[in-house]
């Protein structure tokens, strides 16, 4: 069984139906990701991309990853060293996007508990608070888990197809 675990990660709280297109504005879609992740949701957070740093974790309310089903939105969180998002419902486009690029997803029904600024560790099956709250977190299956250890789907299959 995989497991996959981190520790003193800083919270960035948002709402709910945080959207594709704040986390990746249609108006730099011709650029790199890159580029793109400079401006990743600045219409909800103007300081995010300047600020967040990596291993911090993006905590949101229902239905992240709503609207078009363009991967940099995943991939400009990635870019920006973002550990995991944690939230009790994802876009189904967003959520195999996440995972192909090896963006951690929790999903978490008592996010409303998480505050902005705070921290807390995940163990695998639930999240804890330096405040000392325990959120239990849905089961991650496996095979998502081996995707986001190797890196994302692409990385999983050349781990996979070298002779061993």
């Amino acid at each position: 069984m995989n497991s996959i675990a981190f520790s003193k990660a800083r919270i960035w709280r948002m709402g709910s139906n945080i959207d594709t297109d704040a986390l990746a504005p249609g108006a730099y879609m011709k650029h790199p990701v890159e580029i793109i992740a400079q401006h990743c949701l600045e219409s909800i957070r103007p300081e995010f991309a300047k600020q967040v740093q990596p291993g911090d974790v993006v905590v949101a309310d229902a239905n992240f990853g709503i609207g078009s089903s363009r991967e940099q939105a995943a991939g400009a969180l990635v870019h920006l060293g973002i550990k995991a998002v944690i939230a009790p419902s994802y876009s189904g486009l967003f959520f195999r996007n996440a995972f192909n690029l090896g963006l951690l997803l929790i999903t978490c029904e008592q996010v409303s508990q998480l505050k902005d600024g705070d921290h807390l560790d995940f163990d695998g099956h639930a999240l804890k608070t330096y405040r000392g709250e325990y959120l239990p977190c849905s089961e991650i299956p496996d095979f998502l888990i081996e995707m986001v250890q190797a890196g994302g789907l692409f990385n999983l299959l050349l781990k996979n197809s070298k002779p061993r």
